[in-house]
């Protein structure tokens, strides 16, 4: 005998016995987790970590600055060239593998670097934390965030970049009292242990590359297909991974076709400029803010000052990523950067570097969110790693020309000011460049 369900039955006319859908967790809260563990773990690649290694490092391998800098120099320039092709091997094989074949790979570079004796050793070192480190781990975490998140990619970018946020903060002085206690072969022994203990299983085990692998859209929320759908009008029942594939592929542009798009070389000149006259600034800041009557102490403490500021900013920076053109934003980063640079160079009195040094910051948390995720929304998913791989190798040998402007200023002309007038120059035509880089269409792709 059947037996009829009392359950309620759900009617047009009786809203209240509608089922609603259990809210499950979504897993691109692990992967932006994940990403800003690889940020804070990219730091044996990234300046400010081998800056505390410098002297250590040049005192017992008997080297002079000249050396040790151009071998830092030389890795820089070749990871430049490196990165573009990891960023096809992310697009082709994903995060899921090489992440963690990057953090594996990073682990055994910092320990080789503990073993290096000669100055060949220290070129070789040096290459290859700077590529897995600075290059391939970021551009790994950012292309992950970049899968997981669209509607909210930039406020998701800004998070991820927490991590190196707090690298800049922490990484330094862990680094300079392991060097004290234990030496500075110790302390990159340490570090190949971190790195490795950190991201090479945990990696391996909760990675995935894209939601759609397991049947999710971005940011947990199913978008409408039906653009997708027969163009009769039909009804039919439409394959999910079908049409998640047939979206990607219709907003994703080729590197050929970014590369003749001049939208692209629009957008670039903002991370390359900021990449350039950042790091001429903050390379010289010592010198360069002394020359305005800044004590030394001060010029370094503000580097403290510059990066809070930046990593607080970043939230606000991807809130405003989400909401607003990209072109608008960055426009507005350059003509802070230039503003910087201006009121360097007619400092009316001293403590105004104090807002010098925000103004930085604010430009490097508008460089952390809108900036790294402004490829991924003008040019698709499907071939991001590549598109983005050839803007950070720019951005990279754009940031290794950055020291030379304000060097050849003081060589030649005795003052800083040339540099200055240049560097407050270049944002200002950045500016105006990408002002006019409107979202490009696919279909005027030539």
């Amino acid at each position: 005998m059947n037996q009829q369900s009392t359950l309620p039955v759900a009617t047009l006319d009786d809203p209240i016995s509608i089922s609603r859908p259990v809210r499950r967790y979504f897993p691109g809260w692990t992967m932006l987790g994940i990403a800003g563990a690889a940020q804070y773990l990219s730091a044996p690649g990234q300046s400010y970590s081998v800056a505390v290694f410098k002297d250590p490092m040049r005192s017992g391998l008997g080297l002079s600055e000249t050396e040790f800098s151009a071998a830092y120099g030389f890795a820089t320039v070749l990871s430049a060239c490196m990165v573009p092709y990891i960023g096809r091997l992310l697009d082709r094989f994903g995060a899921r593998i090489i992440l963690p074949s990057i953090a594996a790979g990073l682990a055994v570079s910092c320990f080789c670097m503990s073993l290096v004796e000669s100055l060949p050793g220290l070129y070789l070192g040096f290459t290859f934390v700077r590529t897995l480190g600075q290059g391939a781990l970021t551009l790994a975490s950012i292309w992950l965030v970049g899968e997981w998140f669209e509607r909210r990619r930039g406020m998701a970018t800004a998070i991820a970049g927490l991590g190196g946020g707090l690298s800049v903060m922490t990484v330094p002085l862990c680094t300079h009292w392991a060097i004290a206690e234990l030496g500075w072969q110790a302390a990159w022994s340490v570090m190949a242990v971190v790195v490795a203990g950190l991201l090479i299983l945990p990696g391996a085990l909760l990675i995935r590359d894209r939601p759609e692998d397991i049947g999710l859209h971005p940011d947990g929320i199913e978008p409408d297909y039906s653009e997708f759908d027969e163009a009769d009008g039909g009804e039919r029942a439409i394959d999910p991974a079908a049409a998640a594939l047939a979206k990607m592929t219709a907003e994703s542009w080729t590197v050929r076709e970014v590369l003749r798009d001049p939208t692209f070389w629009k957008l670039l000149s903002v991370p390359a400029t900021a990449a350039l006259v950042g790091t001429g600034l903050i390379f010289h800041q010592v010198a360069l803010l002394g020359s305005r009557d800044v004590p030394a102490t001060w010029a370094l403490g503000l580097l403290s000052v510059q990066a809070v500021f930046a990593t607080t900013m970043s939230f606000p920076a991807g809130w405003a990523t989400d909401r607003f053109p990209s072109r608008y934003i960055l426009f507005f980063a350059m003509i802070v950067l230039s503003a910087a640079n201006l009121l360097i160079l007619a400092l009316p009195i001293v403590w105004m570097i104090v807002l010098y040094s925000l103004l930085l910051g604010l430009q490097g948390s508008i460089f952390r969110s809108t900036a790294a995720v402004v490829w991924i929304n003008y040019y698709g998913r499907l071939h991001q790693g590549a598109v983005r791989g050839m803007a950070w190798s720019a951005m990279i040998l754009a940031s290794a020309l950055g020291p030379i402007p304000v060097a050849v200023s003081i060589d030649r002309w005795k003052s800083y000011d040339p540099a200055l007038y240049l560097f407050i120059v270049m944002p200002l035509l950045a500016a105006a460049a990408v002002w006019t880089a409107h979202p490009p269409q696919k279909s005027r792709a030539v």
